[in-house]
């Protein structure tokens, strides 16, 4: 089993930054593909980024592209998100995922069912 922990949501101004973290127990991270995912009120959770196990391929939607950096410390075990220039539509409930040993070590994953760990979730509020 693998507990996942996200912390570092908060209140924003428009234009400011957040560094979102997500620590692991129970299992080594080293092997595991991750994600950050987010969820509005009224909207699917839907993919913000995805880093490989490696850490040397990640991917972004489009609406982050530019802004936002995931990257990972495998000694620490913890992944991070780290977001800039946020606006206002950028408020949800931020989640951290992570996928089972099994993908390549260039591969990250970018469904909701590809992850099979997920974190309670830390939320993001930016202001106007």
């Amino acid at each position: 089993q693998v507990q996942l922990v996200e912390s570092g949501g908060g209140l924003v101004q428009a234009g400011g930054s957040l560094r979102l973290s997500c620590a692991a127990s129970g299992r080594t991270l080293s092997s595991y593909a991750m994600g950050w995912f987010r969820q509005a009120p009224g909207k699917e959770r839907e993919i913000v980024a995805a880093i490989s196990w490696s850490g040397g391929n990640t991917y972004y939607a489009h609406s982050v592209a530019g802004r936002f950096t995931i990257s990972r410390d495998n000694a620490k075990n913890t992944v991070y998100l780290q977001m800039n220039s946020l606006k206002p539509e950028d408020t949800a409930v931020y989640y951290c995922a992570a996928r089972v040993p099994g993908l390549s070590e260039r591969h990250y994953a970018t469904g909701r069912g590809d992850y099979d760990y997920w974190g309670q979730g830390t939320q993001v509020t930016v202001s106007s």
